[in-house]
């Protein structure tokens, strides 16, 4: 962690997006107050309301009475992940802007230590640890040393040193500097959960986009969040919905018919022949694990291969 002094004087606004989770809400923003963060340091949280119809403003104005000057409620309207974090981008107080969700539970130290090297000018943003809590149980269907199959867990877990990061941050624990926003945009509104859907990929898209422009992102391993797993997550349909709409998100962020010659409705031929070599590992597969993570693999291609044939013909 880098020596406080490099961020005194700072402003950070923490933002949070929801959308009817007022319970794990009230954790989550519960756990972020208890931050130990220096009193040289500005700070506020910014929950931003994606039209919830549950008690979310009502947890939010609880928490700002309880917590003078650190919580603020914003509401956006138009609904979306990306529309909700662009919105608490426009507005946020903070020269370092953090994320993170409305299902996590933030160790004490957890922001201190991802904003803590920002004010250098090297590095563009950062990204911290997001691991299970305890209560997670692995099923049987599932294996831990399949790691695309573990993926809807949404762990991210390097190793126990920081570090440079070369690839993305997930949107549960990252930060980025004011400027970085202001040179490269905000998050594409085409991407990212909209209401009750599972199209992904706005985080991850524009961690890629800081790259391509070489922008340097740095790990931050004490910047740790733990993120529960729901019983209803722990499901195979859950698992196959959010790799079915993986593969959507990856057509649409890269435009994966685009460059390519042959095509068949509008889908590259090259996207079909991994669709049925992925359907042909799963069925012959006998060990359940595998089975199963060759199935997920399948329904990747096939979000991939649905989502191409849908821009195809402008849909």
């Amino acid at each position: 962690m880098a020596n406080s002094n490099e961020t005194d004087g700072m402003k950070v606004t923490v933002i949070l997006c929801t959308y009817n989770r007022c319970q794990s809400l009230a954790r989550a923003l519960e756990s972020i107050a208890l931050s130990a963060v220096p009193d040289s340091i500005q700070w506020e949280v910014l929950v931003v309301d994606n039209n919830s119809t549950d008690r979310t403003r009502e947890t939010v104005e609880d928490l700002a009475q309880r917590y003078p000057g650190r919580f603020r409620y914003l509401f956006e309207a138009k609904q979306g992940l990306s529309n909700a974090r662009n919105a608490g981008i426009f507005g946020s107080r903070g020269d370092l802007i953090a994320f993170t969700d409305d299902d996590v539970i933030v160790q004490p130290t957890w922001l201190h230590n991802l904003i803590a090297n920002l004010q250098r000018g090297d590095w563009a943003g950062a990204g911290g640890r997001v691991l299970l809590d305890n209560s997670f149980s692995c099923p049987k269907w599932l294996s831990l040393e399949e790691k695309h199959a573990l993926a809807p867990l949404a762990i991210f877990d390097h190793q126990s040193n920081s570090c440079e990061l070369t690839e993305t941050p997930f949107g549960a624990n990252m930060a980025f500097r004011r400027e970085v926003f202001e040179r490269f945009g905000g998050f594409r509104a085409d991407l990212g959960r909209c209401g009750t859907g599972m199209l992904g990929n706005e985080d991850t898209e524009f961690g890629r986009r800081l790259f391509a422009a070489g922008e340097r992102l740095r790990y931050e391993a004490s910047a740790v969040i733990y993120h529960p797993v729901p019983e209803n997550r722990l499901r195979k349909q859950y698992f196959l919905t959010w790799w079915f709409d993986k593969g959507r998100s990856d057509a649409r962020e890269l435009g994966a018919g685009n460059g390519h010659k042959w095509h068949v409705a509008g889908v590259p031929i090259y996207r079909l022949r991994r669709l049925a070599m992925s359907t042909l590992r799963w069925t012959i597969s006998v060990h359940q694990p595998k089975r199963f993570s060759n199935k997920l693999m399948a329904y990747w291609n096939a979000g991939i291969v649905r989502e191409c044939f849908k821009l195809a013909h402008g849909n």
